[in-house]
């Protein structure tokens, strides 16, 4: 009886992300995560725009154990750097909704102009640039996003500064 209530907890927590290897609100394609991002950009949605990227949580648990900037020689808190990124994020996520929000944009391509740096479980993929096609079927480059970490054949933006 006591074995079986350890292994429904541990199913539990595995289901619950408690110690799950993905990300939530994840893509199984740059381009799917994309196309979710022009979405709640068209709704001007706030909301969704942030679950499409990395959450502090998130950062914690996946990313920040293996950056170069957690190693103690470095005395690198991850409140600052998690706080100094989240906060870039958010006001060019603010600027991003100032210019393209409400914009119908219809997806042709996604590029990443930057490297990709990879760590021993995840990558990231830097400077994306997104072709697409506006109502009157013009086509044009926009930078909605900067960077996209990918993990276990997931896609999520990484975070919303671009180097515009």
């Amino acid at each position: 009886m006591r074995l079986a209530a350890v292994l429904l907890l541990g199913l539990y927590l595995t289901d619950c992300g408690g110690s799950s290897s993905s990300l939530a609100d994840s893509h199984e394609s740059p381009e799917a995560l994309t196309r979710a991002v022009l979405i709640a950009m068209e709704r001007k949605d706030t909301n969704a725009l942030n679950a499409l990227a990395l959450s502090e949580q998130e950062f914690r648990a996946h990313v920040w154990p293996e950056l170069p900037a957690s190693r103690p020689e470095r005395n690198l808190p991850f409140s600052y750097v998690w706080g100094d990124l989240h906060q870039k994020s958010e006001a060019r996520l603010a600027q991003t909704l100032a210019l393209h929000g409400g914009a119908k944009y219809s997806l042709t391509a996604v590029r990443f102009r930057g490297e990709t740096t990879v760590y021993p479980s995840y990558r990231v993929h830097r400077e994306s640039e997104i072709a697409v096609r506006d109502p009157q079927n013009r086509e044009q480059n926009v930078r909605l996003f900067g960077s996209v970490i990918e993990k276990a054949g997931r896609f999520k933006v990484f975070s919303y500064v671009t180097e515009d």
